[in-house]
């Protein structure tokens, strides 16, 4: 089992065919889930998928809804972002997280690999998006 950090081959396609809507306050709806150290999720991953998904007190199946930032370009690069999301008094450890457009089928966005488990013990649990620009933006198109 294997965690790998990707943007998902189907999303790819998918901006392709126009399948996804970043506008900020009126596109699509997305989220973030979190999931254990025995999931398998990469590149070749399509879907949200309930299997090894994190559990524990201050977690809810499907993870945390996300605030986009509204897609902009610098340059020759296309970007957006999401705000920072917490799990607020959570009890959980999780190995890396599934960004997943929840309007369209629960498609698969963005997976991230955290490196190692990461836990919380009736504490916030925050992922840090990084800087909303060119060179950082966790959806980036160059």
């Amino acid at each position: 089992m294997a965690i790998t950090q990707a943007m998902a081959t189907s999303f790819k396609q998918q901006l392709l065919t126009g399948t996804h809507d970043f506008t900020n306050g009126t596109g699509d709806t997305f989220k973030v889930a979190l999931y254990t150290s025995s999931a398998t999720l990469g590149a070749a991953t399509t879907a949200y998928t309930v299997t090894n998904e994190v559990s524990g007190t201050g977690y809810t199946a499907g993870g945390n809804t996300l605030t986009n930032v509204t897609p902009t370009s610098s340059g020759t690069t296309a970007f957006t972002d999401f705000a920072d999301t917490t799990f607020s008094s959570a009890t959980i450890t999780a190995r890396g997280a599934l960004i997943y457009n929840s309007t369209e089928a629960n498609a698969a966005v963005v997976v991230l690999d955290f490196g190692a488990d990461k836990t919380s013990t009736a504490g916030d649990f925050t992922i840090q998006f990084p800087t909303a620009d060119a060179s950082n933006a966790i959806i980036r198109i160059a």
